[in-house]
């Protein structure tokens, strides 16, 4: 890994390497810019994402050509009925000695996809809570550490509701955003259908190693915030909880209960990382505002009478703001 003389310029080499991984993901993912853009920077901020998204908008392709483009090593886990905790983490077998012997499971490995995670019971589901916040696992009373960099990318699906488990509240706040994807444009699936209905072999260069990756990600945190900023993103989460003095009239009207301590942290984080891929040294409150909606449009739940007037969370949000 290539030394750098200070912060300032290990900063500009984040920057710079971020645009050189959006133009190499970029040669197999059409569009979904927005998408890329945010994945990525969950991945630099140590968090993790939800992804809500119709069937065949390339959830699959994306994080797998992520993986690839950052050397890391990829687990897809499909998510049915049937799935057990040990079918995730891992489970002990008798060797050839008759000695118990753990076969770790999917989870370990750097980047997971978590396809359909709503389709399974909430047991299972939280089989991930403990590797998605303490990256580790236990199993037969023994804690497993996972490999860092670890990054939980989860799908669902919005239309299919029969035979689904709705997410637990806990497990929704493990995860630093959620990202909704909107179907391409008429551009956009043109190109789609020629690259894809050809022949095609598209060589991908690896742009950062394991290390390099770790380095960002400490770099990040280390990122200087004032204090306006640090006020604006706690006074932002205060004002989703209904009932507070300072809660807007649309959030005690049409919210059941707002965002918990974890949403302000992920503001910051996100905005230190949202600045430093920009080239900037330190976050100001654009930069909150910019990741504002993805960190809390899970954390915000609405209540009956904002579905049945039709309000989205996004509407709310966006009043907030």
């Amino acid at each position: 890994m290539r030394p750098y003389q200070s912060d300032k310029e290990a900063v500009d080499a984040l920057s710079h390497k971020f645009q050189d991984l959006k133009i190499e993901i970029g040669k197999v993912i059409v569009g979904q810019q927005d998408t890329v853009h945010n994945v990525l920077l969950s991945v630099f901020s140590k968090g993790h994402c939800l992804l809500v998204g119709v069937p065949g908008l390339a959830k699959t392709l994306l994080v797998n050509t992520i993986a690839d483009v950052l050397g890391l090593s990829f687990n897809r886990i499909q998510f049915t009925p049937d799935l057990m905790p040990s079918d995730i983490i891992g489970s002990e077998i008798l060797d050839d000695t008759r000695q118990f012997k753990f076969v770790k499971g999917p989870i370990f490995a750097h980047i997971i996809l978590a396809d359909e995670i709503n389709r399974t019971p909430p047991k299972t589901q939280s089989a991930l809570l403990e590797a998605m916040q303490e990256k580790s696992v236990t199993a037969a009373g023994k804690r497993y550490l996972l490999d860092e960099p670890f990054f939980v990318l989860a799908t669902q699906n919005p239309i299919e509701q029969e035979g689904t488990y709705p997410l637990p509240e806990a497990q929704l706040d493990r995860f630093m955003f959620n990202l909704w994807l909107d179907y391409p444009s008429f551009e956009e699936e043109l190109n789609i259908v020629k690259r894809t209905t050809g022949h095609q072999n598209i060589s991908l260069n690896k742009i950062l190693s394991r290390d390099e990756i770790l380095f960002f990600q400490e770099l990040v945190r280390k990122i200087p915030v004032t204090d306006y900023v640090y006020e604006y993103a706690v006074k932002l989460t205060m004002r989703t909880r209904p009932g507070l003095s300072d809660a807007p009239k649309i959030v005690n009207e049409y919210l059941s209960w707002g965002a918990g301590p974890r949403a302000s942290q992920n503001l910051i984080v996100g905005a230190k990382c949202h600045a430093a891929v920009l080239g900037k040294y330190a976050p100001d409150i654009e930069d909150v505002k910019a990741v504002a909606f993805n960190v809390l449009r899970h954390r915000v739940i609405r209540n009956y009478k904002a579905e049945a007037e039709g309000y989205k969370t996004d509407d709310i949000i966006r009043q907030i703001l």
